[in-house]
């Protein structure tokens, strides 16, 4: 496969090259580690919604949730705290994890870090499945968070810095691109074991498995890449492997690039403390809003909670978790938009749009879910009213596909110089499962206490930060790894952050 590149923009690193097959198949095999993130994702809100699950686990909320069968309060019916730590324990897990990741990735290599991740998921997996009582099946959790905490860590700088600048965005999306390929299979299988009679829930959670194989053994077969081989004194190695990668001899000029960035950070002591200089500035700004905003969208209602959700609104347990494998279809369909079109169109844009039709569905919705149930919670919806308002989610799942979902991970992953790379993406991932772990927790109680103004909460957070993309995002698209730091110097806010002599800016 080739096609030359360049570096893009004006007054970048032009180097040489072409898009060769083993960069398209090393940054395949490890975006497959977007795949634990995204089946385990899917599988909670399905296991959370079986009668078996609930009764072993959860007896109160089954109770409660076949009592308002008959009548009650709708937004109620599952809010129960020990419910939501079930899904949102693994998210707290991965916060404390990513930092440890952080100090793994930059000692000892990005694929060392992708290879502990999927050996740790690989046992929660399997202490999931077999879990006899709620302390087990926490614990489990617990593993899996580990788990992700250290794909999610290493795999977007892995392939930020493995991929041609041409490409960045477009290979750096396949992670997300496995994280939504993740949560389908995770709602098929949720959709199938549901029929089972007996421990349907098992074979969803121990499934889990499977993606922790994949990333695993694909890790051991994965080359380091050139950043990091530099960054630990193998420079022979790690010109070799830029050769390879570019598909050319004549990379002289992109290896001294790497050089000098991996001579700087090396004067960095302390990369956790540098972080807050203000000449980094923009750098933390962008790793804690993107994550920040990406979890206040209010997907992760739709991901962790869709058959709960739709089980709310009235559906019944087949067609709720049905329903949920059609968001989970519209989400990998949507994402592939972004592959194709995030390298020409570029990210602001992107985000952008993907924000304005997000903030409308999120509206109609809760304005739908108003006329129905009213404040009270008591209602029934209609059959043309239940399909408009899966209808209306569906268009919502496509917006964050194309733009917030993979870009959430993508921009913060590509604006660290080397220095603090590391350290930023653990700030990243931290942020981001930080308030995974709070809507995953709170989800159901805000449901049962904001009733349909939850959907107007979320619909304001997106208008926030879709400004916050206007006014503050430089565009990154096409500017290779080691010379984004320079966009911040025309920045209109960012400038006054960057000292004269930064030679990056």
């Amino acid at each position: 496969m080739a096609g030359g590149f360049a570096g893009g923009g004006s007054g970048g690193a032009e180097y040489e090259g072409k898009v060769t097959t083993f960069v398209i198949m090393t940054c395949l095999v490890a975006a497959t580690g977007g795949l634990l993130f995204g089946y385990d994702i899917g599988i909670s809100g399905g296991v959370t919604s079986m009668d078996e699950f609930l009764l072993k686990f959860f007896p109160n909320v089954y109770h409660k949730e076949k009592a308002l069968k008959a009548g009650g309060n709708q937004y109620c019916k599952f809010d129960d705290h020990m419910l939501q730590l079930f899904t949102s324990s693994l998210y707290l897990a991965a916060l404390v994890a990513s930092f440890a990741a952080s100090l793994t990735t930059k000692t000892f290599g990005r694929k060392v870090s992708m290879l502990t991740g999927g050996l740790i998921f690989l046992v929660g997996a399997v202490l999931n499945g077999a879990a006899m009582n709620l302390a087990m099946l926490i614990i489990g959790r617990l593993l899996l968070g580990i788990g992700i905490g250290y794909a999610n860590q290493s795999v977007p700088v892995y392939l930020s810095e493995m991929a041609p600048p041409k490409l960045r965005g477009a290979l750096n999306v396949c992670f997300q691109m496995a994280v939504t390929i993740g949560i389908l299979i995770a709602n098929l299988v949720n959709y199938g074991t549901s029929h089972m009679k007996k421990n349907g829930w098992r074979v969803s959670l121990v499934l889990a498995v499977v993606p922790a194989i994949i990333m695993t053994v694909g890790a051991i077969f994965l080359p380091d890449t050139p950043n990091s081989l530099i960054d630990r004194g193998q420079k022979e190695k790690a010109k070799t492997m830029l050769q390879k990668i570019r598909g050319s001899n004549n990379v002289d000029n992109e290896f001294e690039d790497l050089i000098i960035a991996s001579d700087m950070s090396k004067q960095v002591e302390n990369p956790w403390r540098n972080i807050l200089q203000p000449r980094y500035r923009p750098q933390f700004t962008i790793a804690v809003l993107i994550p920040f905003f990406q979890q206040l969208t209010g997907i992760n209602v739709i991901m962790f909670y869709a058959p709960v959700l739709f089980k709310t609104l009235g559906f019944g347990d087949g067609a709720a978790l049905m329903t949920a494998v059609i968001t989970g279809l519209v989400n990998v369909f949507a994402t592939l938009i972004s592959i194709f079109t995030v390298d020409r169109f570029g990210r602001r844009a992107l985000f952008i749009i993907g924000g304005l039709i997000m903030i409308v569905c999120q509206v109609a919705v809760g304005a739908i879910i108003a006329s129905v149930f009213g404040m009270n919670g008591q209602g029934t919806f209609s059959k043309g009213l239940g399909n408009g308002t899966v209808g209306l989610i569906c268009i919502y799942v496509a917006a964050f596909a194309w733009s917030w979902g993979p870009l959430g991970w993508l921009v913060p992953s590509e604006v660290f110089p080397m220095e603090i790379r590391s350290a930023g993406q653990s700030i990243t991932v931290s942020v981001n499962m930080f308030f995974t772990f709070v809507i995953g927790q709170l989800f159901l109680t805000m449901l049962c206490d904001m009733k349909f103004g939850l959907f107007f909460f979320f619909a304001g957070f997106v208008m926030i930060m879709t400004q916050f993309i206007m006014f503050f995002l430089p565009e990154t698209k096409g500017i290779p790894i080691e010379e984004v730091n320079r966009i911040w110097k025309n920045h209109w806010f960012w400038k006054k952050y960057m000292p004269v002599d930064d030679i990056h800016a």
